[in-house]
């Protein structure tokens, strides 16, 4: 049976669709008709939303299209750029433009702080999909925190291929453990807020379990690049700054040599 048709009342639209699950950090694939020879079911416009596995929204048109599309789907989401396919029928063919949306990478943020709600508030304009952690349930209630993990435990489900992680409270009792869970992960970038005599004794505790002194090495605290923040908000900037340069590759600078002031 051909895939739900975009627009069909009730249904939300392929376009719809897509901004909401690139909202989510969702990874999918768009297919968009480009071509027409002949009189295939389809027309230029046609568009279908896939995931590695299923379709989505939308139809190319007839189920023999979309299937071709599916099974198109996750060599192009790996490939991690966009291509075009031609599909044929009986009646004709169609040249489709098959583009990825890879899943946006996650930036962990523990502790519900004043830090982290800028961090939470800010990074979804970056690219990145938030996750607060929180394990403490009495310091979400009474603000405007999104919804948050609770339990360790569940968050090596949640992480993705591509992670950072900003632990935004030194005096967390399960600060440790909270690493603990995260480092399997291989997540590209922690950081600690505070300062090494207010993080050092975690550090060491790491060490202590075994865990080996590159990781730790590769742990920054004090976090963030070198703004003078003062405030929350500043304090929040500056490891955005910094974690997006270790994603770009950048050198967290100045773009212009000369001093500036």
């Amino acid at each position: 049976m051909p895939s739900q048709p975009a627009g069909t009342p009730g249904r939300a639209t392929v376009e719809e669709q897509l901004a909401g699950r690139i909202s989510r950090g969702e990874e999918v694939v768009l297919a968009t008709v480009v071509k027409v020879d002949g009189e295939p079911p389809s027309h230029p416009g046609a568009k279908l939303l896939l995931s590695r596995t299923a379709t989505l929204a939308g139809t190319l048109g007839c189920s023999e299209f979309d299937a071709a599309a599916l099974a198109d789907a996750g060599g192009i989401a790996d490939a991690g750029k966009p291509a075009v396919r031609t599909y044929r029928h009986d009646l004709g063919s169609i040249e489709v433009y098959v583009e990825p949306y890879p899943v946006a990478p996650a930036l962990v943020v523990f502790g519900a702080t004043p830090v982290a709600a800028a961090l939470v508030r800010w990074a979804p304009e970056l690219g990145f999909r938030t996750i607060l952690v929180e394990t403490r349930s009495d310091r979400l209630k009474g603000a405007s925190w999104p919804e948050a993990i609770t339990r360790l435990a569940d968050l090596p489900a949640a992480l993705g291929t591509e992670v950072y992680a900003v632990h935004t409270d030194h005096d967390a009792e399960d600060l440790v453990q909270a690493l603990e869970a995260l480092l399997p992960n291989e997540p590209r970038f922690i950081g600690l807020v505070g300062s090494r005599r207010h993080t050092g004794h975690h550090l060491e505790a790491l060490r202590a379990k075994g865990v080996p002194e590159k990781v730790i090495a590769r742990i920054q605290s004090p976090v963030g690049l070198d703004l003078g923040a003062v405030t929350p908000g500043e304090i929040a900037l500056s490891i955005l700054a910094g974690v997006v340069a270790v994603r770009r590759q950048g050198r967290g600078g100045w773009k212009q040599e000369s001093t500036i002031g």
